[in-house]
Formats: structure tokens, C-alpha cells, sequence
């Protein structure tokens, strides 16, 4: 795509003609004009510095934000704005990667010189480096340790039955449950009551005893030196409600670059409106049409409301060049986004020509469904389109049974996208559950789950060493020799005591401390797990994640803010076959395209979803979940609309089933942009059953009424 578009640099003069000064390429070249006129947006100060009043680039989907947004950068550090000084702000380390790789590119070939951006990262990322640095000031230990989702839930239960709240006559939520129900009261900011009333009315009971529970595990991570995921976020912002403070780590930035704008939640928004409250230098891209994680706390409410934030209002430029769709693909989008009460309007204009119509496949039920789709794809591949450039996307993860048992019966390889989280493996999880003791001897869970990895250390015995250490964690190696470890943990407890010095040496290098721990452990996994040496793989890989970083402390921040994903964690095994079909829900496919794809079960019900139809807002949220999953298309695709659906809980071979109602999203005008595929047609006269239709007809209810 033009965008991406990067100008090489010009040839050198050939040795013994006369050099002249060999301009170099603008890094806006290769950019449409709106493009340009975002990366490239404000001017020089009368001190000559380069500065620029509040921006948002509203960025539909497929128009290069991510080229524009490095663009931007790049023409930032050209016009000479410090590297150091640029803070970008993105949702994951993949796409600060890919961001930061695009900009120093266009530098390198814009000046000489290499570029680095050492304020590029993910927001809970950027917090923790900040509360590190301003640790002092904010009344927490440099030295803090962060807790995975698994861990922070595990604390939760803990003071959960501390409560007495796992032994109640009622049902209490779990601690998943409850953990979640702090997370959107953290991120929403709204107050408890209402994160019950409208995300977890099943809960709205438990109100009293879950703010005492909250109120305990507060107490219990901060007694620890520990901050969970949220917590990096709710501290920063709690810090940057000092002005003093909003206005000194604001000074640091001369320009806060924020991707992906309309997934922030009021936490994330607040904190950039606090240390850029006039807006100088403030830019954000994003798209209120793709805004989908509101069950995450992101509110579209930022994107849409943040021109008025500020006055004059902020600046608004709208990317509209899709380089991803054919046009009946995006008039199609176009159609579904415009019934959207509150929007930045954009329509968007296809760079390609030519594209064929999109499809609304109308099936009988779900099993027809699954045949209809298997067939398409089938026909896609003979056509040379890989099944890898082809998905099938759905509202909910269950909607794809029918379809996997068919793509299994035509044996067809498919991957279904999600899973389990690398750090949640156990294994790795005891690994690094040494490692974070050592970093910081407060974390008391890290500690309980280190102890009982060795033979003869239970709870108890665990708690026991942990109440040794008290108050005193700088005096852990010293309490580690000292207690009387079990008979049966005796050659291991050495062993452990040896690795916790080498990892408490203020000498010890990074990662080479990894290695002890490994040759430490190895022995409790082959004892304590079956596959063995397929998890040890895994620790393989985590040795080779770890040598990526610089020090301990950044290796563990990191991974638990963004873990990797398994490749076991993928369903099936696809590598072992040429191709495969990608199943995904919407969700997970955002920020990809393929060649083909099929959205199933577009029902009311699905899309939007039932538990959605409550409130206006929740319905705009399933609208844009489906102009996703459309605007996913680059080429063909087709929208599936079962008429009935068999019912659950019925003997194996029933037939009870309900119809579908089409989704009120299909409106006429969006219908208009489709081509109708429909069931299959009633016999005509040159067809099986046409000459029964002709034939004489029985008079059974005469025949019946004579019975009597």
C-alpha cells in the first residue's frame, strides 16, 4: 500500500566525479493527502521548537493508521524533536514493535544516524516504568512486583475464605468472578453499585461483602509490595491527580503519541488529559466505529467527546482511503456503520478497483450452515485462495461446534484462535515464581508458591518460613538458612538456598541468573509433571524470552503485562499440514484482513447478542462488533443467516427448534448491498415431486370424518 511506501535513498556519486549534497526523502513521501496532512500536522514555535495543538486522527478501518502513525513520528524526530521526549502509547508489544521498526526506517533514511524510541510501550507498560521512577513520590518500593490475572485471583480467594465468604449458605461469587467485578469498577471508575446493577446483577446482593473482600485484598497487596494489572493504571492515575506531579511527568513529553485511541478506558483518558491538559502535543488515532471492548471498561465515549476536552476544540483529520477492501465491501460497511446514533462520520473509498458483491446466505438451520460454509471454502481453495487466507468468524466461541465437527468429517485443518495464556502453564508459573520472590522478598505470594514446589512443604510449612521472615525481607537469605526445612526437602532446600544467593547478589548478571533456577527445577518437573520434557520446551523458550531483556526486573514487567501465547495453545496442530482454515470470534480478529470471510450465525440473538439488548449503548457496541468482522474482508464476503436453531437439552436425535429472527442490523438499505443466496428452491415442473403436485388429490378428512 502507498502508505507504507518508504523512498530508498539515493545513489552515491561513483568514485572520481564530484559529490553534491544528496537530498534525502521526506518521510510524509508515499502518503495520500490526508494522510500527509495528519503525520505532518503543526508547525515551529517562535523558539523554533516544533509543537502542535491537540490532533485526532479518525482512522477507518483499513486506511494505514499504523503507516500514519509511524509517519508521524519519523516527521517528529526530523523536524527535531528529541526521540526521548516522544512518549507512544499502543495496546501491545507487537505493535510497539512494529511502530517503532516503521519510524526509525523512515528516520534512517530521512537523516544519518541511528534513532531509538525508549518511550514506546504499552500503557501499563509506560506505568510501570513511571511508578518505578517516581516510586518515592507516590509512597510505593521501586522494587514492587506485579501480579499476573492468575496470581491476583489467587490472592482474592485467599481473602475470600479469610472472610468466611467461600463457607456462606448462599452462593458468593468465585474469586474469577470477583476479580473481574474489581477490574471494571477499577477501569470504569464507576462505583461499585453501579458496576453490579449494569455488568453483574447477579452479584448486586453481595454488595457490602464484596467491598470488604476489595477492601482486603487492597490491604493484602499493598502489606505484600505488590500491584496487579489494574493497579499500574489506578496508581498513575492517582498519581497524576496531584497537579505538581501531572505537570512534571508532562514536562518530560513533548509530544504524547496515543494508538487505538477508542479502546481506552476513563482511567487511561483521564491520566492523558492530566499531564497534557491544554493538549499541546497531544495526538490520537483511532476509530469509534471499531470500538468493541467495553466488557474490558473501554468507553467510546473518549474518542468521541475528545475534541471538545479542549479550547479550541482539537483538530480532526479523516483517514478514508481503505487499501484492504474492494468498494461493494465498503459500501456495505458504510451502510451498517451509518445507523449509528453517535459517530465521527467517514465513508469509506476504496483504492482498488472492481469486487464482487458481498453475499447474505440464507440456510435452514445450523448444520446447513456448516455444509454451506465447508463447500465455499472448498470452492475459495480451488480457486486459488488458501484456506490460510480465508476465516470464519463468529459472536460467541460455542458458535463454531457444528462447523469443527464438519471441517473434522471433510477432514479440512482448521486453527480456532484463543486459549490459555503462556504464563498460566504451571510450570512456568514456578519458574517464575522464584524469580519474582527474589525481586521482591515482600511478595508473599510468589514466596508461598516457591516453597511448596519442594518435597515435604505444605501450606503450612510454607506459611511458616514465610512468618519467619516477617517483617524483614532484607534479611530473606538470612531467615532461608536459618529455618529448619523437612527432612524430606533437605537435599532440594540446599539446593534452593543456593540458587536464592545467587539471585539476591546485587552482582549477578542478567539472564545468566535464569540458568541455576533451571538446573534447580528440573528435577521437581520430572517428579511433578508426565510430559516433561515437552514443558521444558517451554522453559527453553522462556530462557530465550529472557534474553531479550536487560535486566530482572524488565523481564518481569514485560511478561506479565504481555505474555506470549503457546503455539500448543492453538486448536489442533496446523503446522503438520500444508494449510488450515481459521476459525476466530470477532474479538480476536480485529486488526486483521483476510482474502475471504464468513460471518455465521448473523441472527438477533448473535448480532446483536442477547445479553446486549438491554441498553441503547450495548446495541451501538454489537453494531460496530459486526462492521469488524465486515470491514475483515478484502475480497469476498458472506454473511449467514440460519432460519432456526435446534433447542439444547433434548435427546440426542431431536428435533425441537426455534427460528431465528434476522438481526435488526440488516436493515433494507444494508440488505440492498448484498446479493441473496437463499435455501434451496421448491421443485419446478421438470423436477422430482412436480408431477405429484399435479396429481389427483385424496379427500382423507372425508375418509376420516366416515370413521365416525
Amino acid at each position: 500500500m502507498p502508505a507504507d511506501a518508504i523512498a530508498p535513498l539515493a545513489a552515491a556519486a561513483p568514485s572520481g566525479t564530484s559529490r553534491r549534497a544528496v537530498p534525502r526523502p521526506d518521510p510524509l513521501d508515499g502518503l495520500n493527502p490526508e494522510q500527509r496532512a495528519a503525520a505532518g500536522f503543526g508547525e515551529r514555535g517562535p523558539d523554533g521548537r516544533f509543537d502542535s495543538p491537540p490532533l485526532l486522527i479518525v482512522a477507518g478501518a483499513g486506511t494505514g493508521k499504523t503507516a500514519t502513525l509511524a509517519h508521524r513520528v519519523a516527521h517528529l524526530v526530523v523536524q527535531g524533536v528529541d526521540p526521548m521526549r516522544i512518549l507512544l502509547l499502543t495496546f501491545s508489544r507487537r505493535a510497539v514493535q512494529e511502530m517503532t521498526r516503521r519510524a526509525e526506517r523512515l528516520v534512517a533514511a530521512a537523516r544519518p544516524g541511528p534513532v531509538r524510541l525508549p518511550w514506546a510501550g504499552t500503557f501499563h507498560s509506560i506505568g510501570a516504568r513511571l511508578l518505578r521512577e517516581y516510586a518515592d513520590r507516590v509512597g510505593l518500593e521501586a522494587s514492587f512486583g506485579i501480579l499476573d490475572r492468575g496470581d491476583a485471583a489467587d490472592l482474592v480467594d485467599v481473602v475470600r475464605h479469610e472472610l468466611g465468604l467461600s463457607s456462606t449458605r448462599q452462593r458468593f461469587p468465585r474469586k474469577d468472578t470477583c476479580l473481574a467485578i474489581y477490574s471494571q469498577r477499577v477501569n470504569s471508575g464507576w462505583p461499585l453499585e453501579r458496576v453490579l446493577h449494569e455488568v453483574f446483577p447477579w452479584c448486586a446482593e453481595w454488595r457490602d461483602e464484596l467491598s470488604a473482600l476489595f477492601r482486603g485484598y487492597v490491604e493484602r497487596k499493598q502489606a505484600n509490595g505488590v500491584l496487579d494489572y489494574d493497579d499500574l493504571l489506578l496508581w498513575w492515575h492517582a498519581a497524576m491527580s496531584d497537579p505538581a506531579l501531572a505537570a512534571e511527568v508532562g514536562a518530560r513529553f513533548d509530544h504524547v503519541l496515543v494508538d487505538e485511541y477508542q479502546d481506552t478506558n476513563a482511567l487511561q483518558a483521564q491520566i492523558l488529559l492530566a499531564m497534557k491538559p491544554g493538549g499541546r502535543g497531544l495526538a490520537v488515532v483511532g476509530d469509534d466505529a471499531q470500538s468493541i471492548y467495553a466488557f474490558r471498561a473501554a468507553d467510546v465515549g473518549n474518542i468521541l467527546d475528545f475534541p471538545a476536552k479542549f479550547e479550541p476544540p482539537a483538530q480532526r483529520i479523516t483517514l478514508e482511503t481503505n487499501y484492504r477492501s474492494v468498494q461493494p465491501v465498503l459500501d456495505a460497511a458504510n451502510a451498517l456503520i451509518a445507523q449509528a446514533a453517535r459517530q465521527h462520520p467517514k465513508t469509506l473509498r476504496a483504492s482498488r478497483g472492481g469486487g464482487a458483491r458481498p453475499q447474505l446466505v440464507t440456510v435452514v438451520d445450523d448444520r446447513a450452515q456448516a455444509d454451506w460454509v465447508v463447500d465455499a471454502v472448498l470452492r475459495h481453495r480451488e480457486a486459488a485462495v488458501p484456506l490460510k487466507r480465508q476465516v470464519v468468524l463468529f459472536r460467541s466461541s460455542h458458535h463454531s461446534a457444528a462447523l469443527e465437527i464438519e471441517l473434522a468429517r471433510r477432514n479440512v485443518p482448521f486453527v480456532k484462535h484463543g486459549g490459555l495464556k503462556f504464563l498460566e502453564a504451571a510450570h512456568i508459573k514456578d519458574l517464575l515464581s522464584v524469580l519474582r520472590w527474589a525481586e521482591n522478598p515482600r511478595n508473599a505470594i510468589a514466596g508461598f508458591r516457591a516453597l511448596q514446589l519442594m518435597s515435604g512443604i505444605g501450606p503450612a510449612t510454607a506459611q511458616r518460613c514465610l512468618d519467619a521472615i516477617g517483617g524483614a525481607p532484607s534479611r530473606l537469605l538470612e531467615a532461608l538458612r536459618g529455618f529448619a526445612a523437612p527432612a524430606a526437602a533437605r537435599e532440594e532446600w540446599d539446593g534452593f538456598v543456593a540458587v536464592m544467593a545467587g539471585l539476591l547478589d546485587p552482582s549477578a548478571r542478567w539472564p545468566a541468573q535464569l540458568e541455576p533456577v533451571r538446573r534447580w527445577y528440573q528435577p521437581l518437573l520430572e517428579r511433578r509433571h508426565d510430559d516433561a520434557a515437552v514443558r521444558a520446551a517451554d522453559l527453553d523458550m522462556l530462557q530465550s524470552i529472557a534474553a531479550q531483556f536487560g535486566t530482572r526486573e524488565r523481564f518481569l514487567t514485560e511478561l506479565t503485562l504481555d505474555p506470549p501465547q503457546a503455539s500448543g495453545d492453538l486448536a489442533g496442530d496446523p503446522l503438520r499440514d500444508e494449510d488450515y482454515l481459521v476459525l476466530s470470534t470477532v474479538h480476536s480478529a480485529k486488526g486483521q484482513e483476510w482474502d475471504a470471510v464468513f460471518v455465521i450465525n448473523v441472527n438477533d440473538g448473535n448480532f446483536p447478542n442477547e445479553y446486549a439488548t438491554g441498553r441503547a449503548e450495548s446495541i451501538d457496541e454489537e453494531r460496530r462488533l459486526l462492521y469488524v468482522a465486515v470491514t475483515r474482508a478484502r475480497d469476498a464476503l458472506y454473511l449467514l443467516e440460519p432460519q432456526r436453531y435446534f433447542v439444547t437439552q433434548q435427546p440426542r436425535y431431536g428435533d425441537a427448534y426455534v427460528h431465528g429472527a434476522r438481526s435488526r442490523f440488516l436493515t433494507d438499505a444494508l440488505v440492498e448491498r448484498f446479493d441473496r443466496v437463499g435455501a434451496p428452491p421448491a421443485p419446478g415442473p421438470d423436477q422430482p415431486g412436480a408431477a405429484a403436485a399435479a396429481a389427483p388429490k385424496v379427500d382423507v378428512a372425508a375418509r376420516i370424518r366416515q370413521m365416525w
